[in-house]
């Protein structure tokens, strides 16, 4: 009975043993399915973040136009993000084993490309003025998108992803370039960082000089109405989006603005707190009006339109005034005019008051006056008559005319393009020689009044008057000196022109002034050594001709209030050999190391790039600075300076870790 006791339990044991094996196999079907079914979710999550991520790729690649001041570097990362290509084609064809992983990859890689493309449309379609103005962190957050992609890109285990050798040597160079980069001090642009400096000044004289606001104008690509309007757009985007930008900031973005939008003769706006909005739509804002009926200088709806040479229309008293101030080319095209010939375009207002009828919408009244055609015909008359008096053989007639003539030219653009095509450019730059001290003064300041506008910056250099002018900055009385020292920064804004006044040997006596003017003599010739040390041949004329010293002395004299300035040509002749040998002494460096410590933020900024474009060529230059306790200066402004004094900062630190490896 025991045995057979027994033997029944063993066999309802197996019977239970089979029923357990056969659950294990059912669980485990269960368990591949399930595994299969992860693995399959999983893997479609990889191919759409890949397919995501080649698709952000491929639309920044299309993008070929970048605001000027950051094309260089959005070309660069662009050109670096491409080459994860084929390194995300391969990740397409990945086996199994090595989805998890490569998925969670991929949402870190995905997060990087998504803030890369958010800084790229900014420096696509954002500000121009904006992105001048904070260039400083916008390189600061180009900086921080290499580091993030290269910290990506080093924690990946590429033997995992069997990714092949060929890409593996791609990613590893890239991950270099990347390194690179994050260390590379900025290439920025001095004279426009000079310029945006005086223009945002409230205490520098020049904030207002036309001459600068034209070259920043210029350099920022704002010099056409279409340009002006896509940045008034961009503005008042940026004016809604722009949580963090201060008031300020604001209204200096606006201010500059403005003053460009004056160049172009078209009349201000405050966007800060009055959005843009159509005078002709005050009492009808629900209305939409055809963007083809609104004139491109005023943006007023046209009440007379005509049609100019190159077939565009403008509302005919706003062309007219364009053409009055002597401008010879279309204000949206900027093509140079066959002739000045206005034609009314019929068509066009048949059809404005057809929609207005329609839309019972009031055309504002348009005030006829011929007040202002009479007061032009006057001011014609008047320097017709001073130009003549010019060659008179009365002396006195001379002085009298030259002396109101200057005041003319000080007064508004309009006069220096009515003085212009009168004639007065020729005869004026033939009184720079003539033997009156008087005479000279005021021939010199009212080319240099003159010269304020763009065209006649060319005439009076096609003249032959820059050898005159420096002829009176050697020689002239005080106030003619001065004024030729301006007039020669003035010129100088032409390339060709920096050419010209250094073969002349027009640096000699600018060193001369700055070493022994007055006040307002030593800012003349500063800024016009500023403009002309921009050439290369002319830093060694300037270091030759004894700059080094005065632009010392200034450094020594805070009151002066010309620090920033002298440290900026500084930073230009330590870019050139002979500059380096002269600057690079120790007294300097210690003076540099001061400024270091205890100067403005600006004086910080200026003082740590000056020592950077020193030591980058000589590490003894580090050296000597590391003797006047530089390092513990240097840490503090890497946490706390300006975006790019933190930059230079960095990068000296690197360089002194470098030298004591060495």
């Amino acid at each position: 009975m025991v045995v057979m006791d027994v033997d029944e339990e063993a066999i309802r044991d197996g019977e239970n043993i089979e029923e357990l094996v056969t659950t294990e196999e059912s669980i485990n079907e269960d368990a591949v399915e399930i595994h299969e079914e992860e693995k399959e979710r999983i893997g479609d999550v990889t191919d759409d973040l890949v397919s995501e991520i080649m698709t952000n790729i491929e639309f920044l690649d299309q993008i070929n136009d970048y605001r000027r001041t950051q094309q260089k570097e959005c070309f660069n990362l662009v050109r670096r993000l491409k080459i994860l290509v084929p390194f995300m084609d391969e990740i397409r064809g990945l086996e199994i084993p090595s989805l998890e992983s490569c998925m969670h990859f991929l949402y870190r890689l995905r997060k990087v490309i998504l803030v890369a493309r958010k800084l790229l449309e900014t420096c696509n379609n954002g500000s121009k003025i904006f992105l001048a103005l904070d260039s400083e962190s916008i390189m600061t957050r180009f900086h921080s998108i290499y580091e993030n992609l290269n910290c990506v890109l080093a924690k990946t285990s590429f033997d995992e992803l069997k990714i092949s050798d060929e890409v593996k040597d791609e990613i590893d160079s890239l991950c270099k370039q990347l390194k690179r980069a994050k260390r590379r001090t900025d290439t920025q642009d001095i004279e426009l960082a000079v310029d945006m400096m005086v223009v945002f000044s409230k205490t520098d004289p020049r904030n207002a000089d036309s001459a600068i606001i034209e070259r920043l104008a210029k350099k920022l690509e704002l010099q056409t109405m279409e340009d002006l309007t896509t940045e008034t757009i961009a503005i008042e985007n940026l004016i809604h989006e722009k949580g963090g930008l201060s008031i300020e900031s604001k209204q200096h973005i606006i201010e500059l603005l403005n003053k460009f939008k004056k160049l172009q003769g078209v009349e201000a706006t405050d966007i800060l707190y009055e959005p843009i909005i159509n005078k002709s739509f005050s009492k009808s804002t629900s209305l939409i009006l055809p963007h083809e009926f609104l004139c491109p200088i005023t943006l007023e709806i046209m009440l007379d339109p005509v049609i100019i040479a190159t077939g565009q229309t403008y509302e005919k008293e706003s062309i007219q005034k364009w053409f009055d101030a002597g401008h010879k080319n279309c204000p949206k095209t900027r093509q140079t005019l066959d002739h000045l010939s206005l034609a009314p375009n019929y068509a066009l207002k048949n059809l404005i008051l057809q929609w207005c009828e329609k839309n019972k919408f009031m055309l504002p009244k348009k005030e006829i006056s011929s007040h202002s055609e009479n007061e032009l015909e006057e001011q014609k008359d008047e320097v017709s008559l001073l130009v003549e008096a010019l060659s008179s053989s009365q002396l006195e007639e001379q002085r009298k005319s030259v002396k109101q003539m200057r005041l003319l030219a000080r007064e508004n653009p309009e006069n220096r393009v009515l003085i212009a095509n009168a004639g007065g450019i020729p005869l004026l730059v033939q009184l720079l020689s003539y033997p009156d001290s008087g005479i000279q003064e005021n021939a010199v300041t009212t080319l240099l009044n003159l010269s304020i506008d763009e065209f006649n910056k060319k005439l009076i250099s096609n003249e032959g008057a820059i050898p005159n002018i420096i002829e009176i900055l050697q020689n002239g009385n005080r106030e003619a000196r001065e004024n030729s020292a301006a007039a020669l920064f003035s010129l100088s804004m032409l390339d060709e022109n920096k050419v010209t006044i250094g073969l002349s040997n027009g640096i000699p006596p600018l060193v001369e002034l700055l070493q022994n003017g007055t006040l307002r003599g030593k800012k003349d010739a500063l800024t016009a050594l500023f403009n002309l040390s921009l050439n290369s041949a002319n830093k060694g004329r300037a270091i030759d001709a004894g700059i080094v010293q005065p632009l010392l002395q200034l450094l020594k004299d805070r009151n002066l209030g010309m620090i920033d300035e002298a440290l900026s040509i500084l930073l230009l002749l330590a870019s050139h050999p002979e500059g380096r040998q002269a600057i690079g002494q120790l007294s300097f460096i210690e003076t540099l190391v001061e400024f270091i410590r205890e100067g403005t933020p600006k004086n910080k900024e200026c003082a740590t790039s000056v020592l950077l474009e020193l030591s980058s060529n000589n590490s003894s230059f580090i050296l000597a600075a590391l003797q006047f306790g530089v390092y513990e200066y240097l840490v503090e402004i890497a946490s706390s300076g300006t975006n790019r004094a933190q930059r230079k900062a960095n990068a000296l630190i690197q360089l002194i870790s470098k030298s004591e490896q060495i």
